[in-house]
């Protein structure tokens, strides 16, 4: 007996402790304040949660944390496509740069945030807590019953209720109808902080499609970024959506990867029949980037925690690449920030006009 418990106390020793990791700080001058807010929308009996982050005056508030801890336990349990184990990772361990409902200072540009088709609007963090420290109040919105699980106050969580019918279209739809609604209810959530005057979007993977989408029908927004996103109801780009065969009037960043292909070549508009569409019709400011070497969570928080982690090499590589994390969180940071200061700031970018020695995994296609 005393042998058999010796040997289990010995391999309890040898269970490691959960892993942890950090994100990256943001690298504009300004302190940051964040809040959660519960939106319904009575037309459609509808529920949605959105987060904003904002320049604030910071005070003894505390750090938001990433996931909450029912947020944290139903994450743990989605990620074994990133190469993780349930109960691997401590998700709820890890706090943002941003203070919780912080004082904002200043009145600032607008920037909405779609995540990718049932992905969740806390990966776009790294990306959003930067541009507000760079001056934008940055709204995110998660698509109730598309995204895996979204958290109302008290805790509750909805879970993933996919419509059994064309389910990209009808999830499009819905996707333009959830950002409308937000866009109306801007004014009162945000108040003198936010200058309505001047809204920009942008999205993940389907939350790109969602941003194009939304300008061909709503005015409201002046500018747009796809992050990787297919602007099809299909990966090969023969069923366009409304956006790619109109294209839209005003500035769009287009930033594709090698990961969202089938045959994993590039996503230009030159390779993607979609994308070279919604390029040849739209008229405004367009750019086209592409890190070759990016997969398509390289444009989330992934490309962040997921190389601080023991993941399956192999997952890793399918996910994010073999891009340096640090440089392509860099890069897409300054060429975010780039475009929206140019459309909706009005100030010139250099950056925006041809490759830089300082960012050399990202190449423009003409």
């Amino acid at each position: 007996m005393s042998t058999i418990l010796t040997a289990l106390l010995a391999a309890a020793t040898l269970v490691a402790p959960p892993e942890t990791f950090d994100l990256p700080a943001p690298t504009g001058p300004h302190d940051l304040g964040t809040r959660q807010v519960h939106l319904v929308d009575p037309a459609r009996d509808r529920e949605l949660m959105i987060t904003t982050w904002y320049p604030a005056r910071a005070g003894g508030e505390p750090f938001a944390p990433y996931l909450s801890p029912a947020s944290a336990a139903a994450f743990d349990q989605g990620h074994a496509a990133m190469g993780l184990r349930p109960g691997q990772v401590d998700w709820g361990s890890t706090t943002t740069h941003a203070r919780v409902d912080a004082r904002p200072v200043g009145r600032w540009p607008v920037v909405l945030y779609s995540p990718g088709y049932g992905s969740l609007r806390t990966l776009a963090t790294t990306a959003a807590e930067d541009l507000a420290s760079r001056g934008y109040v940055v709204v995110a919105l998660d698509h109730t019953h598309e995204a895996p699980f979204v958290e109302f106050p008290g805790g509750r969580l909805e879970v993933r209720q996919p419509p059994g019918d064309d389910p990209l279209r009808t999830a499009l739809a819905t996707r333009v109808a959830d950002a409308r609604f937000v866009l109306d209810r801007l004014p009162s959530v945000l108040g003198s902080s936010a200058d309505l005057s001047r809204i920009g979007m942008f999205g993940h993977s389907y939350g790109g499609d969602t941003t194009a989408e939304l300008m061909v029908t709503d005015r409201r927004v002046d500018a747009g970024a796809n992050l990787d996103g297919w602007l099809a109801y299909d990966i090969d780009g023969t069923q366009p959506t409304r956006a790619a065969t109109e294209g839209v009037d005003r500035p769009f960043l287009l930033m594709g990867s090698a990961g969202n292909s089938r045959d994993g070549q590039v996503r230009t508009h030159r390779t993607a029949p979609a994308w070279g569409a919604f390029w040849e019709h739209s008229t405004g400011f367009q750019r086209d980037l592409v890190m070759a070497q990016a997969m398509h969570y390289s444009y989330t928080d992934v490309q962040s925690f997921l190389p601080q982690l023991d993941a399956d090499p192999a997952v890793r590589a399918l996910r994010i690449g073999t891009v340096d994390p640090a440089r392509s969180t860099a890069s897409q940071r300054a060429y975010l920030a780039a475009f929206f200061d140019r459309a909706l700031k009005h100030r010139p970018q250099p950056l925006l006009r041809h490759e830089s020695p300082d960012h050399p995994d990202v190449a423009f296609v003409r």
